[in-house]
């Protein structure tokens, strides 16, 4: 089961670094393509678009074939096209292949949260949550630092280094993951009708419903975390780059601990606690006068989310068992989505409302709504993982 554990957490991190990965090398290719400001973020929004919307098509399509085959079909996609990123030659070249890899990551990723279930025993399951989402906190701790190492050698490199990472592990999943096939009816059931079991459930609107407000608070207040540290401690970009690996590390060390935490606690006590802490943090952060109080108050709160994330997208895929891709695919393009709103608001209420401190109301205020449609819903009141059946050939 180690190998199985290894694999899950290694994906993650990969389509996570891949993620972070234009971020360093933002000002390098936009001299080197000669494009304006003003359209060099499309190389980042590229693959977040292709990521956001081709997940409500993959989750239904996944759900209808061998998981074991999706998920190493999706990684060599994603190798080829972050690959291409290293041979690209203009900036709508580059904006192709990073909306291919988008489009690669969007059947890959939500395969990761689908298979647990299905191939870890019932006891390690939530364990196994944590350390997925782990590779994805630390992609966002070590992302940025290895993106710009490897770039000393050209801004090909990275892509050229996570290409090829990425089709040894496509041949990994292969060889290491058992078949993980639907049941006969579900590979019948019409595309998009494989959302109506979820429409019809008030638990699943509830939850899903939560969870973007749950991102919508967090994106936002992310969204301009960098600008604030610079306008208001005088950071250059290279010291807001260390603060944000300390926001990684925190996210990390949270979703390592997840499962102890859930068990400890209980999922709901464990989620409803974490949420309400946040809802503090996220309200007094702004009032911090000194840049290690601040940092320290993020760390926390990205602790805290490392804990949380695991245990709250265990419950959403617990919501139906045989339609996990689907449940996880939609949480991916809700997250996508909530993020991109929540940059959207950010950017209105830091300028129209003078600085960070609204940010900081909006995001406990977003947690607080994101809390009280989570107890509504349901969605913790009673563990569905003893109902939960491994997909049978």
């Amino acid at each position: 089961m180690f190998k199985h554990v290894l694999l899950f957490f290694l994906v993650m991190f990969m389509i996570g670094t891949d993620t972070f990965l234009i971020s360093p090398l933002l000002p390098e290719l936009q001299a080197e393509f000669g494009v304006r400001t003003a359209l060099a973020g499309w190389m980042l929004g590229a693959y977040t678009l292709g990521s956001a919307v081709f997940a409500l098509i993959a989750g239904p399509l996944s759900d209808g074939w061998n998981r074991r085959t999706v998920l190493s079909c999706g990684l060599l996609a994603f190798s080829v096209s972050t690959f291409l990123c290293g041979f690209a030659d203009s900036f709508w070249t580059m904006c192709l292949f990073r909306l291919a890899a988008g489009i690669s990551a969007a059947f890959t990723a939500p395969q990761v949260w689908a298979s647990i279930p299905s191939v870890m025993p019932p006891a390690r399951i939530a364990k196994t949550m944590g350390v997925a989402y782990a590779g994805l906190a630390a992609s966002q701790a070590f992302g940025v630092p290895i993106g710009s190492w490897l770039a000393t050698g050209g801004w090909p490199v990275p892509f050229w280094t996570i290409g090829a990472s990425s089709l040894a592990l496509a041949v990994l999943a292969y060889r290491q993951l058992p078949d993980i096939r639907p049941a006969a009816a579900v590979g019948r059931i019409a595309i998009f009708s494989r959302y109506q079991p979820l429409v019809r459930s008030a638990k699943a609107r509830g939850g899903f419903l939560a969870y973007l407000l749950l991102h919508l608070g967090g994106g936002a207040a992310f969204a301009f975390a960098g600008k604030w540290l610079s306008d208001r401690f005088g950071l250059t970009v290279g010291q807001i780059g260390i603060a944000m690996l300390f926001l990684g590390l925190g996210n990390m060390l949270g979703s390592t601990v997840s499962a102890a935490a859930s068990r400890r606690f209980g999922a709901a006590g464990t989620v409803y606690a974490g949420m309400a802490l946040l809802i503090v943090l996220y309200a007094v952060l702004p009032r911090f006068p000194q840049l290690p109080q601040a940092t320290f108050c993020y760390f926390i709160i990205f602790a805290v989310l490392g804990v949380l994330f695991p245990i709250v997208m265990g419950a959403l895929t617990s919501l139906d068992p045989a339609l996990r891709g689907t449940i996880s695919s939609l949480a991916n393009a809700t997250m996508n989505g909530a993020n991109t709103l929540g940059a959207w608001v950010a950017g209105l209420l830091y300028v129209e409302l003078g600085g960070y401190m609204p940010l900081g109301w909006f995001a406990s205020a977003s947690l607080a709504l994101s809390l009280a449609v989570f107890a509504a819903s349901g969605v913790f009141g009673r563990r569905q993982a003893q109902t939960d059946r491994p997909y049978q050939a």
